[in-house]
């Protein structure tokens, strides 16, 4: 039974990644570089969308910031650093953070339905626990010329 289904998955697989809107996503996602998409999380899953268990896979207890409909937003105060943890009850509401952040640059972790802001060097630990791609997204503003 579970084969079957993994086949059914694969035989799909080519079917939704050729789908698009008929919009020209390169304009929608410049800026936006996967950096990281080869390393598997040790528990081989990704962790789910909920704040506090993310921040629990972490090692810190969280404190929600914010609690809307789009989103819910935890800050982790650590030794090594603070970082917040953003989820988000459809994709679609990620998705407009992630282009909205995208003005302000830097490296995020990013999930189905999560994104953490935390310092560069934390990424890749977090990514070994939480799977997602850490994604770099370029902010505003003059960049430097190639000599």
């Amino acid at each position: 039974m579970r084969t079957a289904a993994l086949l059914g998955s694969l035989a799909l697989l080519p079917l939704a990644t050729a789908c698009t809107n008929g919009k020209d996503s390169t304009a929608a996602n410049a800026g936006k570089a996967v950096v990281s998409v080869t390393a598997a999380p040790a528990a081989g899953v990704e962790a789910p969308a909920r704040v506090e268990v993310i921040a629990n896979l972490t090692g810190c207890k969280v404190s929600i910031r914010t609690e809307a409909d789009e989103l819910r937003v935890g800050v982790c105060h650590t030794k090594k650093a603070d970082y917040a943890i953003t989820t988000f009850p459809e994709e679609r509401f990620k998705q407009t953070w992630l282009d909205t952040a995208s003005m302000y640059g830097g490296k995020y972790l990013v999930g189905s339905r999560w994104v953490i802001s935390a310092p560069e060097n934390m990424l890749k630990p977090f990514r070994a626990k939480l799977g997602g791609t850490i994604q770099q997204l370029q902010g505003m503003g003059p960049r430097p010329s190639a000599s």
